[in-house]
């Protein structure tokens, strides 16, 4: 496995003195964002598209670090009922399928998006619950007329063009889940699969260890390292889907966390294990949303943390008396 990071965190910093700052830290890899939630200041598409000189400085850069790109990342909701908001998050996605090609990158990272309730919506209605009957039929019309439909002519297209899409399952968003992600996998085709990010799961109180096992390596894409941390005495008032500002840190149930600052070492060398364990020897891209520190600092804690827990090279040939 290759470690590295999600740019965005430096979003405001020009690429070249992101790398100078992170030079020290001894990294693999870069993720970086081209539009949509993330930002495009790293990777900027319609620019990148256009020119070929852009494209081989931005090559020429990363390569002259000593890094590769893991992926492009372009996390948005192109199943808005916002036409003109989902027309321009398509369009972002699309041409950062074609920029991925062209820079030899085979994995973008996107959100499955959320529809709205029925044809007429103006927003999209994430379903939390089975009853009353209403939301049975929200999802219906999500999945069969809207979710499968566009994914599966994007996963088509994606393919043609030598790249993988890899959502990052996320509440408010239709994969959120490993059912979910899975049941997107076999409607629409298995050139869809997982960017997967275990802070989600932590939240949403499943153990993220179990759900690598359920959806085993042909299914995990790309590998964010992210952590979180339930604050017991809040959820056990409120549970855990909570909708107060990121900000109101007292409050909350739960907060993304620095790796190391949610889970222990032993627990993410468990997680390291068995993405060896499902044969995952991909790229692990660090993301900071910890409100606790700055991004310079979270990365150089999470980098010194990993380090220690990263499986990074195979084992070799063994015999076995």
């Amino acid at each position: 496995m290759k470690l590295g990071l999600l740019t965005v965190m430096f979003g405001n910093t020009p690429l070249k003195d992101v790398f100078d700052m992170i030079r020290p830290l001894g990294l693999d890899c870069v993720e970086l964002g081209t539009g949509n939630y993330p930002g495009g200041a790293h990777a900027p598409v319609k620019e990148l598209l256009a020119s070929k000189p852009k494209r081989e400085e931005l090559l020429a850069m990363v390569k002259g670090e000593g890094y590769s790109i893991s992926a492009l990342s372009c996390h948005g909701n192109c199943l808005h009922p916002d036409k003109a908001f989902a027309k321009a998050n398509i369009q972002t996605q699309t041409d950062t399928i074609k920029l991925a090609e062209l820079l030899g990158v085979k994995t973008i990272i996107d959100f499955s998006g959320c529809p709205g309730s029925d044809k007429n919506s103006t927003k999209p209605n994430w379903v939390t619950c089975a009853w009353p009957p209403d939301y049975l039929d929200i999802l219906d019309y999500q999945w069969n007329e809207v979710v499968i439909p566009y994914w599966t002519k994007q996963a088509k297209f994606a393919k043609d063009h030598g790249v993988r899409v890899a959502f990052e399952p996320h509440p408010g968003f239709v994969v959120y889940n490993t059912e979910t992600m899975i049941k997107l996998r076999k409607a629409c085709g298995t050139n869809l699969g997982a960017n997967f990010d275990p802070s989600h799961f932590f939240w949403q109180g499943m153990e993220p260890i179990e759900c690598i096992k359920a959806l085993g390596g042909s299914a995990i894409f790309h590998v964010h390292a992210k952590d979180s941390k339930v604050y017991e005495q809040n959820a056990m008032i409120n549970g855990v889907n909570d909708t107060k500002h990121y900000g109101d840190e007292a409050n909350r149930s739960w907060l993304f966390r620095t790796c190391g600052y949610g889970h222990s070492l032993e627990w993410w060398k468990d997680f390291f294990s068995t993405l060896r364990l499902i044969g995952y020897d991909g790229p692990v891209s660090i993301e900071h949303e910890d409100s606790f520190m700055s991004a310079r600092e979270g990365l150089t804690k999470a980098v010194e943390f990993l380090k220690q827990a990263i499986i990074t090279e195979k084992p070799s040939a063994m015999t076995w008396a």
